[in-house]
């Protein structure tokens, strides 16, 4: 998740955890501090972008070394604020405020390594947005209301944001469940089977939804929204790349990016050089994580890294796209080509 949300998260579990055996400013503090901390990995230069990407979310989201960063972290404040007392409260509080970073970005799509050292299995629930205000601002306002009110109120206040986000996320699953249930409908209408079937938020919210279904040589994409007026989903039909795929499939960069994505990925070539892109983030056309692997005589000598291919939408078009869409309005996503093959839609 951002970065707000997860200093909102840490704030407030902090809060909830001590009460009012310490000064609510240095619970949100500290536990904003925390809650910051598993993030500080993005500075981390492992060498090239697929390294940088795949790396991130690893030893520092991990629940082992968390807690075992937790008892050092608590007895730093407990005697910073003469608080020796309260030091298994502050324990409690901080391992709380730093292991619910990596569980809450657990629920995006993007892949949090929960069980470093033992395993580099990426876990992504998938079913909220990294940015999602309905479940950040009850945290925000929950924390704001413990810190100017002094009475219980203010932490009756804190708990309801908690728990108020928390139904959110429950609200999340529920909803990404029945989508999937239409989206696999929709698609052995088509008569398609895919290999792997990805359904995730659009950008802000968990009424539109973004669907991805692979096989071994295309990748559809549709949209989904709980206001639609049927439940018929139309699909763009993408190639993967399937030869590249088999001709590259034992580079390393390549096969990291397979088994980080879980499959949901696309192999291309432009301009002699060679492109690896995640489906899992973005959406047609433009993704977040598009990798350059330079040409086949670069990779041959070991002279090229793998660098980010920025991709970025239009904002003036992919905002009001959203807004349409989200209400319902069948509408093609912007930049998509008209020619672009489709299942699902009504006959012209």
């Amino acid at each position: 998740m951002d970065s707000l949300t997860q200093i909102a998260l840490g704030s407030a579990v902090g809060v909830a955890v001590m009460g009012r055996r310490t000064a609510a400013w240095k619970a949100a503090l500290w536990g904003a501090v925390a809650g910051t901390l598993p993030d500080l990995d993005a500075f981390i230069d492992h060498g090239d972008a697929i390294l940088n990407m795949t790396r991130h979310r690893a030893e520092s989201h991990a629940l082992f070394v968390l807690t075992l960063a937790a008892p050092v972290l608590a007895w730093i404040v407990s005697r910073l604020h003469g608080e020796s007392a309260l030091f298994k409260r502050w324990w409690l509080a901080l391992w709380l405020a730093l292991i619910t970073h990596p569980l809450l970005d657990t629920m995006t799509v993007y892949g949090t390594q929960l069980l470093q050292p033992f395993s580099d299995h990426p876990f992504g629930v998938g079913s909220v947005f990294i940015i999602d205000p309905a479940y950040t601002v009850p945290l925000i306002v929950g924390v704001i209301a413990a810190l100017r009110l002094k009475s219980t109120r203010g932490l009756a206040w804190n708990t309801a944001g908690l728990v108020l986000s928390t139904l959110y996320l429950v609200w999340s699953v529920g909803a990404q469940q029945h989508v999937t249930q239409i989206a696999r409908a929709s698609l052995q209408q088509d008569g398609v089977a895919p290999d792997g079937l990805l359904v995730t938020p659009a950008p802000f919210n968990t009424v539109l939804w973004r669907l991805v279904a692979t096989t071994p040589t295309q990748y559809l994409e549709g949209h989904y929204s709980l206001l639609d007026d049927s439940k018929r989903i139309v699909w763009t039909v993408h190639a993967r790349g399937a030869e590249l795929i088999e001709k590259h499939r034992d580079d390393p960069y390549i096969a990291r990016m397979a088994a980080f994505t879980h499959g949901f990925y696309s192999v291309s070539a432009a301009d002699g050089r060679l492109f690896v892109t995640d489906l899992r983030m973005g959406q047609e056309p433009t993704y977040t994580f598009r990798f350059d692997l330079g040409t086949d005589a670069a990779r041959a000598s070991g002279a090229h890294r793998p660098t980010r291919s920025v991709m970025s939408p239009d904002l003036r078009q992919a905002l009001p796209w959203l807004w349409r869409r989200l209400q319902g309005e069948r509408m093609a996503p912007p930049g998509v080509p008209p020619a672009t093959p489709r299942l699902g839609a009504a006959p012209a």
